[in-house]
């Protein structure tokens, strides 16, 4: 039996994960899957909530290293998780996505010689100025198996020197939980809550720190929503670093003031993907969010000068807009008359990713 610590660090890796401890327990005597939590994302209530929503075990390993500028969430990250492995002295560590646990727990296996797998590898911005870029291209640059969910990840690690029979494109293990969880999320009660009707509204994400810690390009992005809550209404689950920066640039009265635009406090998963897949169009700048609208063929539009899923651009339903006013309402109306892209699935974006990684990791 191989022991895999499987680690999680934020609410985006809880989906990512749920499919893949899901097929290594099924795997009876084969592996012996260990959820690790760093505790990055520390709300105990929203973690609590996601892992309930996604059927996941109550964590195995808690690091609970809480917040800290990156440098210190990293050294906590990476001082606890040394004492994990030393003590559990695993076959390998699987590390999914780009927050700050990828790339702390990596480093830390490598330097045991822990053999490590990275799910989501290969993505890329090209945008050094985006931490999670930094996480991507360290973690990859110690992985020993590279699981891509698209064929630019698959061409990027080639680019950048990595052994091709490392690399394996499998898919994207975000779809997993978003097919394997669709019908579960449809029985969701929040449009009745809120009083919604399906296709009715428009819905938002924002909490890259480009967006919302710089006053310039949040003004940008609060003028466009002004003008498109008049023609559509705008449902936005809140992220608490948003909402924080809200009340520290004085922007209450403004966002008050825009009757249409309906702020909730974050949802959960299910919730979520209920409100995703029912809505007339998505604004967003995270990541995941442009992955399941293309699935979901949703028009999405993402408010960031660059993508790391550029396949979700070239077949998908996303454009990516940055922060330009114009832009952002001149699409959005675009979506409103009719005249947007249907966009196509990508490859392997099919709900089997995570047993073609369990496969391949029972071979390797």
């Amino acid at each position: 039996m191989k022991r895999v610590l499987n680690v999680v660090g934020a609410r985006p890796n809880f989906m990512k994960i749920s499919p893949i401890q899901r097929h290594m327990q099924s795997m009876n005597s084969k592996f012996d899957p260990i959820l690790v939590h760093t505790g990055q994302h520390y709300d105990e209530r929203m973690s609590k909530l996601f892992f309930n929503d996604l059927d996941l075990p109550e964590p195995d390993v808690y690091l609970g290293v809480g917040s800290g500028t990156h440098a210190e969430q990293t050294a906590k990250i990476m001082l606890e998780f040394e004492k994990v492995c030393l003590e559990l002295k695993p076959d390998m560590v699987l590390v999914v996505g780009d927050v700050n646990s990828t790339v702390a727990c990596s480093l830390v296996a490598s330097k045991l010689w822990i053999p490590v797998a990275h799910v989501e590898a290969g993505l890329r911005s090209f945008d050094r100025k985006m931490p999670e870029e930094i996480n991507r291209v360290v973690t990859d640059a110690v992985a020993d198996i590279l699981f891509t969910s698209e064929k630019s990840g698959t061409n990027n690690l080639i680019k950048e020197g990595r052994d091709p029979s490392k690399i394996h494109f499998v898919g994207n293990v975000m779809i997993d939980s978003l097919i394997y969880y669709l019908d579960r999320a449809q029985k969701s009660d929040i449009l009745n809550r809120l009083s919604l009707k399906p296709g009715s509204y428009a819905l938002v994400t924002l909490h890259r720190p480009n967006n919302v810690d710089e006053l310039k390009n949040f003004l940008k992005i609060l003028k466009a929503f002004e003008v498109i809550q008049k023609d559509i209404p705008i449902i936005f689950p809140i992220h608490p670093r948003t909402q924080k920066n809200i009340r520290a640039f004085g922007l209450e009265n403004r966002i008050n003031a825009m009757k249409n635009l309906i702020l909730l406090p974050p949802t959960g998963y299910l919730d979520f993907i209920k409100l995703e897949s029912n809505c007339k169009f998505i604004m967003t700048d995270s990541g995941g969010i442009q992955e399941e609208s293309t699935y979901l063929q949703i028009p999405c539009l993402t408010l960031r000068e660059t993508t790391e899923r550029p396949v979700t651009k070239d077949i998908g339903t996303n454009e990516v807009l940055g922060t330009d006013t114009n832009k952002i309402i001149e699409n959005a109306r675009k979506i409103l008359a009719g005249e947007w892209k249907k966009g196509q699935i990508p490859p392997f974006w099919d709900g089997h990713a995570a047993e073609r990684i369990v496969k391949i990791l029972m071979e390797e």
